[in-house]
């Protein structure tokens, strides 16, 4: 018998309606969860006189807010689906994933305005509803006015599908990874106690909410647990520790990628700041440095690292905080609802400390991708999702991320995939062979460096490969080193080495 969903805001409202549910700092705003029970029945009574359906999709472009989420759970409490997309990108690789998840309805925020003309021209949204995410006089906030509340959570059950975030495969062309009510309720499920949080927790939203990331770490739960979000709306390195020291907000709860912590401990206030309230504060996304682990800790301050992707809900494994400092370098053990083999090219388990690609299988993984049978096919294994990253397993059964089998590398917490940019640099006249990889930055983790052959009698310079690229990707894809070669390194296939650029290409670059 299937599990029916339920309507968390609805149920705070009820048991604890005048606890704090949401702080947005942007506008100066403060919701309790009664507060907010109100702004989603208003909000999905909006959507309902705009003729949004169960099923139907709703996207947000946004950055972050209070309306952000009350976005998403008025989609829940009517059936729709959210999309969430994700404000770096550019309008084109926009266009494709709202014509691909046939999206009617796209609620963004002002400072994206200048986009929807190109928008309009490009895609079939019918709906445009604008917000200052400030409260102020807005589409949205007259919508609301408007509405005719919708206070009754429309029937649904955990396999019900609530959401789709999407991401770049290896090909360059974006999946909708199927998000479901399941996932997003045992995630947090698994998490919360692993990560020490409970109903008296005061999380920090800055992080980008658009990320199941920050959604499934920092948002979500918090609503789950019927605690209270402090929603920041862009990462802001001295707002940050502003908002840490502020004894009245009472931040107790942290996540962010290891590029963000770095940054903090460069500030030069950072030893003034109290850290006394903060009791979890957990990392992930990307390759978590052991000395900025072992820097805080010495602060007393306890960073957690944490594994997940996006078609595990985020939740795969964590660090506990008693395993810290002996097992610094570690992802932790599974979560409680989902599994983690490490498997060979086989198919068999590896070994303890051996080498192979991480596989799932659970409450909190994906039942696959929007309208792509090829790689749901490619991606399971007998109920098995496979990750496409390297890792070992060691004989207590902490997990160790070892390497990406799809190539793909991190810069500042966002996914980087090479073959995209690879696709849009082999369209240069003087680049005979050319190939991507993430190489370090002490910034933003890692950044990608573009390995050339140039046909004869041709040059190139970084500038232009810059120019040619221009606005065709987003800023955070657009490499910032170029190393020419006389050939790639190939195997007898023909595959290109990328392994041995790894090895190579950042010592020749002094990184």
């Amino acid at each position: 018998m299937a599990i029916a969903a339920n309507d968390w805001v609805a149920y705070h409202a009820k048991v604890k309606k005048d606890h704090p549910a949401m702080i947005d700092l942007h506008s100066g705003r403060r919701f309790s969860y009664s507060d907010m029970h109100e702004r989603v029945a208003r909000t999905a009574g909006m959507l309902r006189a705009k003729g949004v359906k169960p099923g139907d999709r709703v996207a947000f472009l946004m950055l972050n807010s209070s309306d952000l989420m009350e976005v998403i759970f008025a989609c829940w409490r009517m059936g729709a689906i959210c999309v969430a997309l994700n404000f770096r990108l550019t309008a084109s690789e926009l266009t494709f994933i709202l014509n691909n998840s046939e999206t009617e309805t796209l609620i963004f925020d002002s400072a994206f305005a200048p986009m929807m003309d190109a928008l309009r021209k490009s895609t079939e949204v019918k709906n445009y509803i604008e917000t200052l995410c400030t409260g102020g006089t807005s589409d949205y906030e007259d919508g609301l006015a408007a509405a005719e509340p919708v206070y009754d959570y429309h029937p649904q059950t955990l396999d019900d599908i609530c959401m789709l975030m999407y991401s770049s495969g290896t090909t360059g062309t974006p999946k909708g990874v199927i998000i479901t009510h399941g996932m997003m309720y045992f995630a947090p499920a698994s998490a919360v106690r692993a990560g020490g949080m409970s109903p008296d927790n005061v999380a920090l939203a800055n992080m980008p909410l658009f990320h199941i990331g920050a959604l499934n770490v920092s948002g979500s739960p918090s609503i789950w647990l019927g605690a209270t979000v402090v929603i920041m709306r862009l990462f802001d390195p001295a707002e940050t520790l502003a908002v840490i020291d502020d004894a009245e907000l009472g931040v107790t709860s942290l996540f962010m990628v290891p590029a963000a912590y770095n940054v903090l401990r460069t500030l030069p206030n950072i030893e003034a700041i109290d850290f006394s309230r903060i009791q979890n504060a957990i990392t992930g996304a990307e390759t978590v440095p052991t000395d900025m682990v072992n820097w805080y800790y010495d602060k007393g301050i306890i960073i957690q690292e944490g594994y997940g992707m996006t078609e595990t809900a985020a939740a795969g494994c964590i660090l506990l905080k008693d395993d810290i400092p002996e097992k610094v370098g570690s992802a932790g053990r599974h979560l409680m609802h989902s599994e983690i083999r490490v498997v060979d090219q086989n198919g068999q388990t590896c070994a303890p400390n051996v080498q192979g690609e991480l596989w799932f299988r659970g409450a909190t993984i994906t039942p696959g991708y929007w309208r792509r049978p090829a790689a749901n096919k490619e991606s399971f294994v007998d109920g098995w999702f496979r990750s496409g990253d390297i890792g070992r397993m060691d004989e207590d059964g902490y997990i160790y991320i070892d390497d990406r089998i799809k190539d793909m590398y991190i810069s500042g917490g966002e996914n980087v995939y090479p073959a995209e940019i690879e696709n849009l640099l082999y369209q240069m006249p003087q680049i005979a062979e050319v190939a991507v990889i993430g190489v370090k930055d002490d910034k933003w983790g890692e950044t990608g460096c573009v390995v050339a052959v140039v046909k004869p009698d041709h040059d190139l310079s970084l500038s232009d490969i810059e120019a040619h690229i221009g606005d065709q990707i987003a800023k955070f894809k657009r490499p910032q080193h170029l190393h020419l070669i006389e050939a790639l390194p190939r195997n007898a296939t023909g595959k290109v080495l990328k392994f041995e650029l790894r090895k190579s290409i950042p010592d020749l670059l002094g990184l």
